[in-house]
């Protein structure tokens, strides 16, 4: 890989860079005054940095806790993990990856322009491992290179269109106005949990949202997310500990007493949340307004979809409630395995949080705490089994003991690599060519019923 085309990949793949470069760009199209410009730029990028220190202190927080998990219930089996087999998959299918990455980010930004799913996927590193996968596939299938690239950046373009758009719905009733989207590769699983929602509050006169839980007057307290978040963590860690046992966990804290050491991570994961909403507030009050310059220039009405923390202040508390529901339908599905005999996978910490904190606030928007927990519960079964049909595909290439964690890794692997084993590389093309034309479609329909409701 040259080093001109290394440099652009890393940029593309910083959240942060690029973030921040689409800020500068949206409000240069506007032709702000300079200093707005730099002002926007870095206060983005600075956003950006902060939700990934606290992405980083969640997951060193929750890395004990898994392996005090697998400790305490002798359990061995798949844990997925996408930055694990993106890191092995690059070293040989580096270059492949990086050229799919680019042409897909740019099919993104035309498929946006002549459809109606207006969403531009902000996410770069998501967009880089969901690349990583494609190259995988096409490969499998031993596509000539230059169809390969081409067709793949195509199908990275489509999902990183196709799945904000189908989570969109739920995005709305979660922010209140149609500002932004989600760009984060668990919107499939995102969009169940808010139909789960609908379902569970179909019956019910009032929904009561997470976020209006009522505490006794002796524990309102709680109505803090930080305390809450501490105290419910500083708990399980603790429970876990006490099953891991002594010797181990005070050997995992390099010395510390077990308990201690327990009550920290579980401080460093609630410490972890308060920095990513913290940032959150900051990348939303400049990202929206930047956008807009390119939502008026190059891409009319687009939006920005963006990672998955994005939505986490609107409800902290769904937040915590679908990372446990998340990871009690990934307990109850190893179980499940066991009995059944299947590949057993293991249920990860770190996409059960992300995954299920995500989906407990869009189960919640759609139907309160019910909606939370069961629409995040049903997601951390569906991350729990997806995984093993994913795997052959994985497999194929010699990836056995790893594979992918989150819902679109799942949906799109799953069709292209089943796709591709039947009908070979011209069966991979003309899959993506008829979603194409069905998006394409709609949109015509579209425009077609908005004239004739206007005349």
């Amino acid at each position: 890989m040259s080093g001109f085309l290394k440099v652009i990949i890393d940029v593309a793949s910083t959240p942060a860079i690029l973030v921040a470069l689409i800020a500068v760009l949206g409000l240069a199209l506007q032709k702000k005054h300079f200093s707005d410009i730099i002002r926007g730029g870095i206060k983005t990028f600075v956003g950006f940095l902060v939700v990934t220190a606290g992405a980083g202190v969640i997951q060193t927080s929750l890395e004990p806790f898994g392996k005090m998990f697998q400790h305490a219930f002798h359990v061995t089996g798949v844990v997925p993990n996408n930055e694990a087999i993106v890191a092995v998959a690059l070293t040989t299918f580096g270059t492949k990856t990086a050229l799919i990455m680019l042409l897909g980010m740019a099919f993104n930004i035309l498929i946006a322009r002549i459809t109606r799913y207006k969403y531009i996927y902000l996410t770069g590193h998501a967009t880089l491992y969901m690349a990583c996968m494609l190259a995988v596939i096409v490969t499998s299938i031993d596509m000539n290179n230059v169809l390969a690239i081409l067709f793949g950046g195509l199908a990275l373009g489509l999902a990183n269109t196709i799945f904000p758009a189908i989570a969109q719905p739920f995005t709305r009733k979660i922010t209140q106005n149609d500002n932004i989207a989600l760009g984060h590769t668990g919107d499939f699983g995102y969009a169940v949990s808010g139909l789960v929602g609908q379902l569970t509050s179909r019956r019910s006169k009032k929904v009561r949202s997470t976020e209006e839980i009522n505490f006794p007057k002796g524990l309102a307290f709680l109505r803090d997310s930080t305390v809450s978040i501490t105290i419910t963590m500083g708990v399980f860690y603790i429970l876990v500990a006490l099953f891991a046992g002594q010797a181990y966990v005070t050997k995992l804290g390099g010395g510390t007493n077990y308990i201690v050491y327990a009550l920290q991570q579980a401080g460093s994961f609630a410490a972890g949340v308060f920095v990513i909403l913290a940032g959150v507030r900051l990348i939303l009050a400049e990202i929206v307004p930047a956008f807009k310059g390119i939502s008026e220039r190059l891409v009319p009405n687009s939006k920005p979809a963006l990672d998955c923390p994005i939505v986490f202040p609107y409800a902290p508390n769904a937040v915590l409630i679908g990372f446990l529901s998340s990871f009690v339908g990934g307990i109850v599905s190893l179980g499940l395995m066991i009995l059944m005999g299947t590949t057993v996978v293991i249920p990860g910490v770190v996409p059960h949080f992300f995954c299920g904190a995500t989906a407990g606030v869009y189960g919640n928007a759609s139907g309160g705490v019910r909606g939370a927990v069961l629409g995040s519960f049903t997601q951390g079964i569906i991350i729990s089994f997806m995984p093993i049909f994913l795997l052959p595909i994985m497999s194929g290439i010699g990836f056995s003991g790893s594979t992918f964690s989150d819902t679109d890794y799942g949906v799109t692997g799953i069709l292209l690599g089943n796709v591709s084993k039947v009908a070979g590389s011209w069966g991979f093309i003309a899959t993506l060519i008829l979603i194409l034309a069905i998006m394409l479609l709609l949109t015509w329909r579209g425009k077609k019923s908005k004239v004739a409701s206007e005349k």
